[in-house]
């Protein structure tokens, strides 16, 4: 490809609601740039950007790809994201290395909830962008009706800049607001044309609506403006470039990927409005020199510095980290830093992706997206510097998992299989978490939700061989008791030569205190002599990792050794570590033993007219609500609930608000079991034993 300087790049990501027409319309500017001599389709599955086994069979994205293509005298790299909630990671890391974002919304069902969350993650990031309104050759397409849905709900610095010529299957072309041109799809190009008649009104009051936007952008245009002076297509621009970056001005365009109407203008449109990594803010850095924070611009001539926002596994081609470039340049066959592993890495050979094609490089410049193969040490998130102007970059926040499922193998002897696969997944994927879980005895598998989780046995089996099943997790119980018991605990063996015994008598008691486990010695004159008494304790620690209920671990519990007897041959330590366990069970039986269940602290945050849904299903689900109060737009919930309930709770909650809630949990404590609870859980247990 061609060289380009910082000032001549654009960096964009395309977000939107799922099935909005991003990755077709990914395809279309690829294609009009000369990069493919074809369209591909996703329902025919030879898209460049979705190019996954499982992306083709499913027919979504699930992962982001990067798309550089050359338009007039600048490269845009595109980034292709997904728009299902499950994969939002890839959107977080997608706007991390984007300096404008292009909202894809469709042209039938108007702002969707992907709509809304892409608008907010643009918001917070405070990254300029556009809205699409795409497939505007579908049934029922109604431009007229979405633009007034997208001003009513975003505001009027939603600037429309085109309308659509026809709709439907009589959707012809669109009309330039800026240059006043139509551009109409004749055969299989797009001509410029003259604008058809009919149009005069709304040409009036949109363009109105963009010279006013234009005008408030630039203190010299205002004053023209009020003047009565006509602005210049050039002032309009200028105006309209200034409101972008300020986030002032939304530019509203429309057209169709499939049918490639309106993706010229859209193109042109990123060249005219869209920033260059030059015009966007500094970014922070912690400089490991001088131990303070920094701010740095997008320049070539600063020591090399990128950050590594993405890792692709291939158990073919190996690792490859995805780059941007924050300052100075890369050049191929270098020795780099990673700051944050504190290990040197050598780039053999530097590269572009266009979907999963390599295109090699000699070069790489700041503001610039890339990408480089089998680095030892890297992984998402690593800054990679100058060995001598050793820096760290800002960490990205990527979005915390809320749905654990247990994994195991179809096949037994494959665990070791698992292990290293989930290991390569995660270094992909940054919201997938891996857990062994001791108490249980399960690998536990987290995400952002069960498509997630889903995708990733998917890939298991198609990257790594490996067929696996999802089950619930298992819940660790805790158990205890709520009553004192005194037992007697007594070993006697005697079989030729020394024979065995240990004698004890041993009071059980809830705990007084934060220890799980208390042991006090009450031995006076030497009933049980004291080379003897920490085998005892031994004895007890030892039985309380299975509790008497159903097995589980013993927690808060007081054992208080008052008595006992010994054998002056006899006795020894192991006798006596047996007879504590034997004192344990007699004195657990007693004491009343109750199962305990973890529970959890909830923060909900959901839009007001799901309220009513949100805390009806918490009480169901035996949780208690703590308190509400107003969060920015929406309302936050505030409840504990078990552990035991919440498994699913994130497929019910985005159920229940059509995706649009959202939770934390964190575990706060052990509370007991309802009795009819336990009973459940307890002959669970005993039928999965006998088995």
């Amino acid at each position: 490809m061609k060289d380009y300087k910082t000032e001549n790049l654009r960096n964009v990501a395309l977000i939107g609601h799922g099935s909005s027409g991003k990755t077709s319309l990914v395809e279309a500017m690829l294609y009009n740039t000369g990069v493919l001599d074809r369209l591909g389709k996703v329902d025919d599955g030879n898209t460049t950007t979705d190019y996954d086994p499982e992306e083709i069979k499913r027919r979504i994205s699930i992962s982001a790809a990067v798309a550089p293509c050359d338009w007039n005298d600048i490269r845009i790299n595109l980034i292709d994201t997904p728009g299902y909630f499950d994969f939002v990671g890839e959107l977080v890391a997608s706007l991390n290395v984007c300096d404008s974002a292009m909202i894809v919304v469709d042209s039938v069902s108007g702002i969707e909830v992907g709509t809304e969350k892409a608008w907010d993650s643009v918001e917070e990031s405070q990254v300029p962008h556009l809205l699409f309104i795409n497939k505007m050759d579908r049934e029922n397409a109604n431009f007229s009706k979405v633009e007034s849905q997208l001003r009513e709900v975003f505001g009027n610095k939603v600037v429309p800049v085109q309308i659509p010529i026809g709709a439907e299957t009589d959707f012809k072309g669109i009309i330039d607001l800026i240059d006043m041109k139509a551009r109409v799809l004749e055969g299989k190009k797009i001509v410029e044309t003259e604008i058809p008649a009919g149009y005069e009104e709304q040409i009036e009051e949109f363009r109105n609506i963009i010279i006013e936007a234009a005008a408030q952008s630039d203190e010299e245009l205002m004053e023209k403006y009020f003047d009565g002076e006509e602005l210049t297509e050039e002032e309009i621009i200028k105006g309209l470039r200034i409101g972008v970056l300020n986030d002032e001005i939304i530019p509203l365009l429309c057209g169709s990927a499939l049918n490639n109407i309106g993706i010229d203008s859209i193109m042109d449109t990123i060249e005219r409005l869209f920033p260059s990594p030059l015009d966007v803010k500094e970014y922070e850095l912690k400089n490991l020199k001088t131990d303070e924070r920094e701010s740095r611009e997008y320049d070539t001539s600063l020591p090399f510095s990128a950050h590594v926002f993405k890792t692709l596994a291939d158990p073919f081609v190996g690792k490859i980290s995805m780059f941007r470039v924050m300052s100075g340049c890369i050049k191929a066959d270098s020795e780099v830093f990673n700051s944050n592993k504190d290990k040197k890495e050598r780039l053999s050979g530097i590269f572009l992706l266009r979907g999963k094609k390599q295109i090699p490089m000699t070069e790489i410049i700041a503001g610039d997206i890339g990408a480089v193969a089998k680095l030892q040490h890297t992984t998402t998130g690593d800054t990679l510097c100058d060995i001598n102007n050793p820096i760290i970059l800002d960490d990205i926040n990527f979005p915390k998992p809320n749905i654990s499922m247990a994994i195991e193998p179809k096949s037994k002897g494959d665990e070791e299989k698992i292990s290293s696969g989930l290991q390569r997944l995660m270094e992909e994927d940054p919201t997938l978490q891996v857990e062994k879980n001791i108490e249980t005895r399960q690998t536990l598998i987290s995400g952002i939700g069960e498509q997630h989780l889903e995708v990733v046995t998917r890939k298991l089996a198609n990257k790594f061989g490996v067929d696996v099943i999802l089950k619930d997790p298992k819940v660790p119980y805790r158990e205890t008791i709520k009553k004192s018991a005194k037992a007697e605990g007594k070993h006697k063996k005697q079989s030729g030569g020394h024979g065995q015994y240990g004698h004890v008598w041993i009071e059980f008691e809830p705990g007084t205190n934060e220890e799980d486990f208390e042991f006090v010695d009450k031995i006076v004159g030497g009933v049980v002599p004291r080379q003897y008494i920490p085998a005892v304790e031994k004895g007890l620690k030892e039985s309380l990792e299975e509790g008497v209920l159903a097995g589980y671990p013993v927690v808060n519990i007081k054992c208080t050794l008052y008595d006992g007897s010994f054998h002056p041959v006899d006795s020894a330590e192991l006798p006596f570590k047996i007879a504590a366990s034997l004192s344990y069970k007699k004195g657990m039986a007693s004491a009343e033993p109750v199962l305990l269940e973890p529970i959890y602290y909830i923060e909900v945050t959901v839009p007001d007219q799901y309220m009513g849904d949100v805390i009806g299903d918490l009480n169901k689900k035996r949780g208690r609500v703590l308190g509400m109060e107003p969060s920015g737009k929406y309302q936050k919930v505030t409840a504990e609930a078990p552990l035991a309930e919440l498994f699913k709770y994130a497929t019910d909650l985005r159920s229940m608000t059509q995706a649009r809630g959202e939770f934390t949990m964190e575990f706060v404590r052990y509370e007991e079991v309802p009795a009819q609870i336990a009973q459940k859980v307890i002959e669970a247990v005993n039928a999965e034993k006998e088995n």
